[in-house]
């Protein structure tokens, strides 16, 4: 059953409607996966070397962030992986138990990049280790085996927390207070963390423990699965009483409130909505990852992006996705392209500009001159990043299935594609570019005003560039209603 599981994944892959239209996307795809790879065998050498060069023990050093690493591993898979749901909708209907089902799914889960990418960096980081001949093969390999369980169960804990909302809030709840407590230098994360992991290296047996918790993890996530293997349940929304809702405020702006009053009540309403906007308020806490230490020393205009554009990065791609759904009933209707697009853009304008006035919290922590550069990187998003978002939309041919019960249930499409990686260069290679090359030869004060100039002047132009945004989504138009037709 599985060989012919496979077989109707491969068929699927080269009889899908877009595979001819997507080969250089998919092509782009498997480019932009190889360079994320590179970045991780990288750093497995990094840290090695690194190690070695600052005479500290390479166990040690691993030990004391790994931590960090399994932090940020849980966060990118809540924001990118997700369920295969959509190949799982078909065999329901089919004389296939739900046992071999949730089968199919676990190893469809297990084999998506986001769940073997760690391995990219142990591998090479064992290697190393062994060739050096200092450490003793069962210790590396009591640690790793450890370490490895630890970023399954990730995997099995995201599968958790894309359905069930309460363990999601409490969760990133603890790791953000966990956070800020090591911020305020209350407890010392990382000292307890070379105390935790360091203790599978020196005794050998205790790997178990995490061993047995990953395998406990992956029966109750079977179970779970199991349980919600209904087209009436766990793959679709909750019928509710229907309700009609309006912020009467928002009727004075003529059709662009129109649109936003409708963006609102999918923020509300629908779950993928409200969890990509959930994940949005995330970023705010990235520039945590960039101010532990005077020594690191990295642009701030980067983080102050991510910090201030967190909602337009998460949400903003997936215009007019949001819209899929009944995308073909409003091209009938007589829909004014310029005011939708414009109430698109005013949501993504409003969500910066909250970030921009959250992010003060910045100034108080690491200074004024560090939250000058997020605040200039919030004009950017707003005068430059907010219009190339909505521009690749015209774009995007990947719909949204609203009628998910959550992310991780709903359409297991998204949008990592070439498309993104295009998107780095007025996104984040211009802005450090600029940002770096003023500061070299006139200061920050310099650097802060040009990137601030930049989000201006493309605020002043927005008719025009609005213009060339809305003539790109009418040329895109019929290949856009064509794509959302076909849910693959």
């Amino acid at each position: 059953m599985f060989k012919k599981l496979i077989n109707l994944e491969i068929k699927s892959f080269f009889r899908s409607p877009r595979f001819a239209a997507g080969i250089a996307l998919k092509i782009g795809t498997i480019f932009l996966l190889l360079y994320f790879s590179a970045i991780i065998i990288g750093a497995a050498f990094g840290l090695y070397f690194g190690s070695l060069a600052a005479k500290e023990d390479p166990i040690v050093m691993f030990s004391k962030y790994f931590i960090a690493y399994w932090a940020l591993d849980l966060v990118l898979k809540f924001i990118w992986q997700q369920l295969p749901t959509n190949n799982i909708k078909p065999l329901l209907t089919q004389n296939i138990s739900k046992n071999i089902i949730t089968r199919y799914t676990m190893v469809k889960i297990l084999t998506s990049f986001f769940s073997w990418a760690f391995l990219l960096f142990f591998i090479p980081f064992v290697a190393l280790l062994i060739h050096n001949g200092s450490f003793p093969l069962i210790s590396i390999f009591s640690l790793v085996l450890a370490s490895v369980s630890f970023i399954v169960i990730n995997t099995f804990i995201n599968v958790m927390i894309n359905k069930i909302d309460g363990l999601m809030y409490g969760l990133f709840a603890v790791l953000i207070g966990v956070a800020a407590l090591h911020y305020l230098k209350i407890i010392d994360v990382f000292a307890f963390s070379q105390l935790f992991f360091f203790t599978f290296y020196k005794n050998h047996l205790l790997f178990l423990i995490p061993l047995f918790l990953a395998i406990s993890f992956s029966v109750l996530v079977f179970r779970f699965i199991k349980s919600n293997l209904y087209l009436d349940k766990g793959l679709e929304v909750k019928k509710a009483v229907g309700k009609t809702e309006n912020i009467a405020f928002l009727n004075q702006f003529g059709a662009v409130g129109t649109f936003l009053n409708n963006d609102l009540k999918l923020i509300k309403r629908s779950k993928a909505a409200r969890g990509a906007a959930i994940s949005g308020i995330f970023f705010l806490f990235y520039g945590f990852f960039f101010m532990t230490g005077n020594s690191f020393k990295f642009p701030p205009i980067f983080p102050g992006i991510f910090i201030t554009g967190g909602f337009m990065i998460v949400f903003g791609q997936k215009v007019p996705a949001w819209d899929s759904s009944y995308y073909s009933l409003m091209m009938t209707q007589n829909v004014p392209y310029k005011e939708y697009l414009k109430a698109k853009w005013w949501l993504v304008v409003i969500a910066t500009l909250i970030s921009m006035v959250l992010a003060t919290g910045y100034g108080f922590l690491k200074g004024w001159e560090y939250y000058s550069a997020i605040f200039a990187a919030g004009l950017y998003n707003l005068g430059v990043n907010a219009y190339v978002t909505l521009f690749a939309g015209a774009f995007n041919k990947r719909p949204v299935d609203l009628n998910s019960a959550a992310k991780g249930f709903s359409n297991g499409q998204n949008n990592f594609s070439i498309k993104n990686f295009i998107l780095l260069i007025p996104q984040f290679i211009v802005p450090i570019g600029v940002f770096m090359g003023v500061k070299y030869f006139f200061g920050l004060t310099a650097a802060v005003l040009a990137i601030a100039f930049l989000g201006f002047i493309g605020f002043l132009l927005r008719d025009k560039i609005f213009d060339i945004i809305v003539k790109t989504y009418k040329t895109e138009k019929y290949s856009t209603l064509s794509a959302f037709k076909k849910l693959d």
